[in-house]
């Protein structure tokens, strides 16, 4: 009997290996079973990816409203690809549109905390409104 949870967390791809092969010995509801898992896995590798990036664009928000003496080109690209990877992550995912509201609002506390780690200091900032995370322009040249 194959643990389809186990499987499904361990390696997507030798999942679908799997559920080929119960397919071709026509073990359907095993093969049912495996897709079900499947799925439920991909689902939540997709709310990580998409939290991971939340907590990296909020972050570096973070520290360029908190630091400004230190903003570098660096903290520019990593906004702007993380900003990237939410639009790339939402429209390979409509799904997780309806999430995002409610992670932004939670993914705010474990961002400020990471922030003042790598910072070494406190922040002062207490929220970010949506249009600061994903709207605002942030960069280095005196107009952009």
């Amino acid at each position: 009997m194959i643990n389809w949870r186990d499987l499904a967390n361990g390696s997507h791809y030798q999942t679908a290996l799997a559920i080929k092969q119960e397919m071709l010995t026509e073990n359907i509801e095993s093969a049912k079973h495996g897709i079900e898992e499947l799925i439920e896995a991909l689902s939540r590798s997709d709310k990580r990816a998409l939290r991971s990036q939340l907590v990296r664009l909020i972050m570096h928000v973070i520290k360029w409203k908190t630091q400004p003496e230190r903003r570098s080109s660096s903290w520019v690209y990593t906004i702007e690809s993380a900003r990237m990877e939410i639009l790339d992550l939402l429209a390979d995912e409509p799904s997780l549109k309806p999430d995002l509201d409610l992670l932004f609002v939670q993914m705010f506390v474990k961002s400020k905390k990471l922030a003042e780690s790598e910072m070494s200091s406190r922040s002062d900032v207490a929220e970010l409104t949506w249009a600061e995370v994903f709207d605002d322009e942030y960069c280095l040249i005196v107009d952009c």
